[in-house]
């Protein structure tokens, strides 16, 4: 069978064909962007354009760079624009109302330079105080007062010194002692305390030679006060050796040394108030200054001084060191500072009162001071016929005081009582009680129980006998 020949220019060729379709979308998209676009209320009535705003007024424009001429007329000056329209005043009406309400009238400005009236004001009442500051504002002021000098009191020389040697506690105890004495100008107070000194270190100070070389120099001194202790909680060298704070080899050296100073003053016949350590916060600290008061007590007795016990002035009801407590006046007040250890001014005129106590004592028995009455005088109890009846005669003071009361009656049936005295002697309580024999007396001799009522409380534990009138008598009816 014979081929038929295919006739090719019958169909066009299938890229002329794309080519023309691709030209008819495009001349039909040039010619819609050509067109002009319906209106948005062509398409339907869901859509209001909204209405133009008369009283809208669009924003000045921005002013061009570069429109304006400088001073030497370069530049481009700017074109002038006519004022902007005044818009006229928005008018406000409810849905309901048909027309607009009328503007109220703006209020009338007064004219230039007007001043307005002022009202009269009533005249306040004039009281009594302001009566007085015008009488006080018319009185003439007074001359200025010339503050005169005052009147130096004459220098005189004290016929009594007092010498304050230790550490820095023994500071604060001259200060108190000069406060003590301030208002006896014949007592002078001598302040020779180091602040870093002891016994244990003689490479500081040596208050056996310091003492001895200032008794020395100041021959007319009449007193000595020693505080010192409060740097000795340390190991004591002795040659060679070197011992542990407080052992026994310690305490033998520190208590030879105590020995030394007391001998130095001892020589010179200077009376020496040795005074004791008082409490300091740390406990530990605390104990070991009551093992050195207790050792120094017994060194200074044996040597003859006299030794002032302070412990009691700072600690509270417990037996614990307080920060705060009584002074000199009985007033609550701050007695240690905040480390303590130290005095305030308040403590150290305390801890200079238990010093004060025995110089007077010192100076009363030697008549170093013409205030004070010496013990024997003091002791000394008015008699009969105008003599002097001493403490001893106990017994002649107790015959007086009977005589002097009167006889009450004995209720009936119980055997009369011996009358004792409302009053004992006059005793001094800072003067040791010595019998003529010159031995001390443990107390007054008891006088009998006549009744048991002493032995049978005291000793068996009974009740005593209820008598006639008294609460505890229960019979009845009553006698």
């Amino acid at each position: 069978m014979q081929r038929r020949p295919t006739d090719r220019t019958a169909f066009p060729p299938l890229p002329a064909i794309l080519g023309l379709l691709a030209l008819a979308v495009l001349s039909l998209a040039a010619a819609w962007c050509v067109l002009p676009q319906p209106a948005a209320a062509q398409w339907g009535d869901s859509y209001d354009a909204p209405a133009a705003d008369p009283s809208y007024a669009p924003p000045p424009r921005r002013r061009a760079r570069g429109a304006y001429a400088d001073e030497y007329g370069y530049g481009r000056a700017p074109a002038r624009r006519a004022p902007p329209p005044q818009e006229a005043p928005r008018q406000f009406y409810w849905p309901w109302e048909d027309q607009p309400r009328a503007q109220p009238a703006p209020p009338p400005q007064p004219a230039p330079g007007y001043a307005r009236p002022q009202r009269p004001r009533a005249p306040a009442a004039v009281g009594r105080a302001d009566e007085e500051r015008a009488a006080r504002r018319r009185r003439p002021s007074p001359a200025p007062t010339v503050a005169q000098p005052k009147a130096k009191t004459p220098k005189t020389t004290p016929t009594t010194q007092i010498a304050v040697f230790g550490d820095s506690l023994a500071s604060y105890l001259a200060k108190g002692v000069d406060e003590a004495f301030s208002d006896n100008a014949e007592v002078a107070v001598l302040d020779r305390s180091k602040a870093d000194s002891g016994l244990v270190r003689k490479d500081l100070v040596d208050w056996t030679k310091s003492a001895e070389d200032f008794l020395k120099a100041t021959p007319n001194l009449s007193y000595a006060l020693m505080m010192v202790g409060v740097n000795d909680r340390q190991a004591i060298r002795e040659g060679d050796q070197s011992y542990e704070a407080l052992s026994d080899k310690w305490r033998e050296i520190y208590g030879d040394r105590v020995d030394a100073v007391a001998k130095v003053f001892a020589e010179h016949k200077v009376p020496l108030v040795w005074v004791g350590l008082p409490p300091v916060r740390s406990e530990s600290l605390s104990r070991d200054f009551a093992a050195i008061n207790d050792l120094v007590r017994e060194r200074v007795q044996r040597a003859g001084q006299s030794y002032a016990e302070v412990w009691q002035g700072f600690v509270d009801d417990r037996n614990r060191f307080t920060v705060s407590g009584p002074d000199v006046d009985g007033q609550e007040a701050r007695l240690r500072t905040s480390d303590g250890i130290h005095f305030t001014s308040a403590g150290s005129r305390k801890v200079a009162h238990f010093a004060d106590v025995e110089l007077k004592r010192l100076m009363g028995a030697k008549g170093g001071l013409p205030t004070e009455q010496p013990a024997a005088a003091i002791a000394a109890t008015p008699g009969e016929g105008g003599a002097g009846l001493g403490v001893e005669d106990t017994a002649a003071i107790d015959r007086k005081i009977t005589a002097m009361l009167p006889s009450l009656p004995e209720p009936p049936g119980i055997p009369s009582l011996p009358v004792k005295p409302a009053a004992g002697p006059i005793v001094p309580l800072g003067r040791p009680e010595t019998s003529p024999g010159g031995t001390l007396i443990t107390g007054r001799p008891q006088e009998g129980d006549a009744t048991g009522t002493r032995e049978r409380s005291l000793q068996r534990g009974a009740a005593p006998l209820p008598q006639p009138g008294r609460a505890d008598d229960f019979r009845w009816p009553p006698g």
